[in-house]
């Protein structure tokens, strides 16, 4: 998907001597005066606001600060030497950079008390106005959900093991099943009659609806109704497109600042259209059957604007004795249908549910 860039906030990071919260930008804690470390890792406020300076944002777009490899001091993206003790940046140490920190969330500000001496302050404040305190504890107890949710109760183990033996039980079932349908035994037949039909589908031009995009209709179609649907999507806008988003989200740019991007791609719509062409559909069938070793195909009367279809079939019953029992058996193989003359001894091929399954002379 194609990345829609929306802008850019400003980061926070919690010093690990002294546990202030500073903003993302500032290299050194407004705390204790400790150094921001190389594994920082950077966080969002509550609620983000895109910025609108300029400067920080050229700031934000510089790219990812490097760490000194000889004093730790962070640099900004652009610096060949070090601010702090003027060492050569070329072994330094890039800060870590496109990490998915969360959703983009933006609204209306909302207070939040101070831990320290109660006084509220805006939500994006990082210090108390009042006491200078550090608002970071009051964001966590925002947090905290007011009731705790119900741990689920665990399944007892004998309901799996009821469900297991279950499960093996229709295992051996069905396959205790399909063992007796694949078991035969072979018996002695003699053909006592046979049976025979043959079938002629009967074809005509009939009109055939489909659908289809406006320039996939084939000449001479009648076109019908019309509406815009998805026909393709990509990543890149085009002419009838339609931008699809999905939530915002922030992507940590190396040096304290958020870059706030979307995931958009383009639904490019047209026409589908119904149409309607003339095509040869079976209509009728004629039929001819008998009980004899001579089977012939139907003739018929067609109309101007009929025609016989391709897909003729042919089916040829058997049906044999054995003791007190007959069998059917059914085929489309007219030399074997020759061969069953009345009369003649097969082996017949039964399983355990007493079907037919095959037959040799």
């Amino acid at each position: 998907m194609a990345k829609k860039k929306i802008g850019y906030i400003e980061l926070r990071w919690t010093c690990p001597k002294c546990g202030t919260v500073n903003p993302g930008p500032v290299k050194l804690c407004t705390g204790c005066g400790a150094g921001q470390p190389v594994d920082v890792k950077f966080e969002q406020a509550n609620r983000q606001e895109l910025i609108t300076d300029e400067a920080a944002k050229a700031k934000a777009q510089a790219g990812a600060d490097i760490h000194c490899p000889y004093c730790g001091t962070r640099n900004p993206a652009d610096a060949k030497v070090c601010v702090q003790c003027g060492g050569d940046l070329v072994e330094g140490i890039k800060r870590e950079q496109g990490r998915v920190l969360g959703a983009f969330t933006t609204g209306p500000a909302t207070m939040v008390k101070c831990p320290r001496c109660g006084t509220e302050n805006p939500d994006t404040s990082l210090v108390c106005s009042q006491c200078g305190g550090s608002l970071k504890l009051a964001e966590v107890e925002a947090k905290v959900p007011l009731s705790t949710p119900a741990v689920p109760r665990k399944t007892p183990a004998w309901v799996y093991a009821a469900i297991g033996a279950v499960v093996i039980l229709v295992c051996g079932v069905i396959g205790y099943l399909i063992f007796l349908s694949q078991r035969t035994e072979a018996i002695v037949g003699t053909v006592e009659q046979v049976s025979w039909e043959r079938s002629i589908p009967i074809e005509a031009l009939v009109p055939v609806e489909y659908s289809t995009w406006q320039d996939q209709i084939p000449q001479g179609a009648q076109v019908g109704s019309c509406e815009d649907q998805v026909r393709t999507v990509q990543d890149d806008p085009a002419p009838n497109a339609v931008e699809v988003c999905g939530t915002p989200y922030t992507v940590d740019t190396g040096q304290g600042y958020g870059e706030v991007v979307q995931d958009c791609e383009y639904q490019v719509y047209d026409l589908m259209c119904m149409y309607t062409v003339e095509e040869w559909s079976q209509v009728d069938a004629i039929t001819m059957s008998g009980n004899n070793f001579s089977p012939t195909w139907p003739e018929a009367a067609l109309q101007p604007d009929q025609r016989m279809g391709q897909e003729r079939s042919e089916s040829y019953t058997i049906v044999f004795r054995s003791g007190d029992v007959n069998y059917n058996y059914t085929t489309s193989d007219f030399n074997l249908f020759q061969q069953a003359q009345v009369g003649s001894e097969w082996t017949l091929n039964v399983n355990s549910f007493g079907n037919l399954i095959s037959i040799d002379h």
